[in-house]
């Protein structure tokens, strides 16, 4: 008989700018929440938020961030994330370039990893606006970036170029 297995919480990043990206948002959402490896615990409300690097241009993004329930293992988590994404449109050929949809992994629990792959906590997380105001939404106590809170890294970062999607 195998040992359970450890249940843990994955952060995840969700980004659009590309096809209707409030409607790519909230469908991968859907997608990950029904997921028979994941349950979701939170997620956050929607933000319109500039471009962050990349080619000049683009149009503005949607983002939001969702809190899982899950035992994969963050390997396996990247693989439901990227199938997701290819489900979507998503085709990687410009470094933050535009997209029909963005699913980043930003920490799973208080583990670390440095993979080629994957590096959790997501490396620039902790820095990136677009990111930490959902997040703060959801799990403003969570740590990332040498081990400081989410609440305190947006409040160093600020939330210039992120406002909250418009209603409906």
């Amino acid at each position: 008989m195998s040992p359970p297995a450890t249940v843990r919480v994955a952060w995840i990043g969700l980004g659009s700018n590309l096809e209707s990206p409030a409607d790519q948002v909230d469908t991968a959402l859907s997608r990950l929440a029904a997921h028979a490896d994941l349950a979701l615990l939170a997620a956050s409300p929607k933000y319109r938020t500039t471009p962050v690097g990349g080619p000049p241009g683009q149009p503005d993004y949607c983002n939001a961030c969702a809190a899982f329930a899950t035992a994969c293992q963050p390997l396996d988590l990247l693989a439901i994330t990227q199938a997701i994404e290819r489900i979507h449109g998503r085709v990687r050929d410009v470094r933050w370039g535009p997209r029909t949809l963005d699913l980043d992994i930003l920490a799973v629990d208080a583990m670390t990893l440095c993979l080629p792959e994957l590096v959790v906590p997501h490396p620039r997380a902790h820095e990136r606006a677009f990111v930490l105001a959902p997040l703060a939404d959801i799990a403003p106590a969570l740590e990332l970036g040498a081990g400081r809170r989410v609440v305190d890294l947006l409040a160093g970062t600020g939330r210039d170029g992120v406002e909250p999607w418009p209603a409906v």
